[in-house]
């Protein structure tokens, strides 16, 4: 099956979407942490953990990880911290 969506990596980052980890406390202001970016495209980056090892056999039925793609986990607060920056579908 021929993948739709492709990511465009000449796509920039545009603006945080919500509030940085330091702000929410997710953070000791070092260099990794978290985080949720607009790319110029509308496409969204998600810096995270990589738990692609741990949840990989526990997926639900009919979701799956391809080859080159990663789960991250990101605090919750972080997303509920930009819900407002996210856009309505179309």
């Amino acid at each position: 099956m021929a993948r739709v969506w492709k990511p465009d990596p000449t796509a920039s980052f545009a603006r945080r979407l919500g509030k940085s980890a330091e702000e929410l406390g997710h953070s000791d202001g070092r260099d990794a942490c978290p985080d949720i970016w607009q790319l110029d495209n509308g496409d969204v980056a998600v810096i995270g953990r990589d738990l692609t090892s741990v949840y990989g056999s526990q997926l639900p039925e009919g979701v799956g990880i391809a080859p080159g793609e990663r789960l991250v986990v990101i605090p919750g607060s972080m997303l509920s911290a930009a819900k407002p920056d996210i856009p309505e579908a179309p």
